[in-house]
């Protein structure tokens, strides 16, 4: 399937959502996250701010932050950064995303995990993103263990790759845990 039409068929689906199944699909996903032992080992781990249409991030950040070191992403032109994650300096940034404000940015060498964000994945771990490229180029490089999170319908049969595209190694929905084989 392409992505452009990807993108339209996922909108039109989280428009459906009410804030009730937003909030339950959210908690089944980073309940299953939690007991990966993949989530139990690391210390680093690169989250994303979720913007309204996504599932959200807050809660779990909140209740993880006094024992992990969480790290969020700021947008730099066509790339982004890695900053550690304080909840007193974040400032709405580009695409009206909350972000960490400060110039104490980190390499993605030092991150253990990436939860990343998308608009679908499909059963071999590619995705599809919103279509800028951010994460394709600052993922193209580390080792980090990469996680997609998802609502059931954002899993979709088959998504059209193209070489700089970036897969996850596990896709995690309310309802599956999804560990992907790559050669």
């Amino acid at each position: 399937m392409k992505k452009d039409d990807i993108r339209t068929q996922i909108r039109a689906c989280k428009a459906l959502l009410d804030d009730s199944e937003r909030r339950l699909a959210a908690k089944s996903v980073f309940d299953r996250l939690e007991r990966l032992a993949a989530f139990t080992m690391s210390d680093s781990i690169l989250m994303y701010h979720s913007l309204p249409d996504e599932l959200s991030t807050i809660e779990f950040i909140d209740r993880w932050n006094n024992r992990k070191r969480f790290f969020l992403p700021r947008v730099n032109g066509v790339n982004l950064d890695i900053l550690p994650y304080d909840k007193s300096r974040l400032r709405l940034g580009a695409f009206q995303i909350e972000e960490p404000d400060g110039n104490d940015t980190v390499d993605i060498s030092s991150i253990e995990m990436v939860v990343v964000p998308a608009v679908a994945y499909d059963r071999k771990g590619n995705r599809v993103g919103r279509g800028k490229g951010y994460y394709d180029r600052l993922l193209k490089d580390t080792k980090a263990l990469k996680i997609g999170v998802a609502y059931d319908f954002q899993l979709v049969d088959q998504i059209d790759t193209e070489d700089h595209d970036v897969g996850v190694d596990i896709v995690i929905t309310p309802s599956a845990t999804i560990t992907i084989r790559r050669r």
